[in-house]
């Protein structure tokens, strides 16, 4: 059976300008808008965030709408993407529909992927938490810290002999 039809809110390497962006919802979904997910935090994982439910926490991020004719391939790829399989307590994430503020301050019901229980209690307890709850603003300090940050002379090489 296939859910229905909400927008998904991606907070992370799906964003416009991440790196699965392009491969997952160009051609799939009309524009990215806006939006932020009240009720959770966002932490640093290998290369991708985690959303974790929090009452006093925002994450920001944008909302897609999928297509009609490609919602059902588009439910099927992401979730294969974020590792989620209803039921299975070995999925990374579970797709939870929610309420996510648009830039406007409405509000709309959309799919979100929430790190899964077993993750979200080993992020808890020792996770990187991203304090603004934006991963792509955490992309941009980090690539100015890179750049500001001397690189380490390197050693002296030893003279070739003949």
């Amino acid at each position: 059976m296939i859910p229905p039809a909400l927008p998904f809110f991606v907070y992370g390497t799906l964003r416009p300008g991440g790196p699965h962006h392009d491969r997952y919802l160009r051609g799939r979904t009309g524009p990215a808008e806006p939006g932020r997910l009240t009720g959770a935090v966002l932490y640093d994982g290998p290369g991708y965030p985690y959303a974790v439910a929090e009452p006093s926490g925002v994450v920001h991020g944008d909302l897609v709408t999928a297509r009609p004719e490609e919602y059902g391939k588009l439910l099927v790829a992401l979730d294969r993407l974020e590792e989620y399989v209803p039921g299975d307590p070995r999925s990374r994430y579970e797709r939870v529909d929610r309420d996510v503020v648009r830039g406007d301050g409405s509000t709309v019901r959309a799919w979100v992927y929430l790190a899964a229980p077993a993750v979200a209690a080993r992020l808890r307890s020792n996770g990187r938490r991203i304090a603004d709850g934006d991963w792509r603003a955490r992309d941009a300090a980090r690539t100015r810290a890179e750049v500001r940050a001397p690189r380490a002379p390197r050693a002296p090489r030893a003279p070739r002999t003949p």
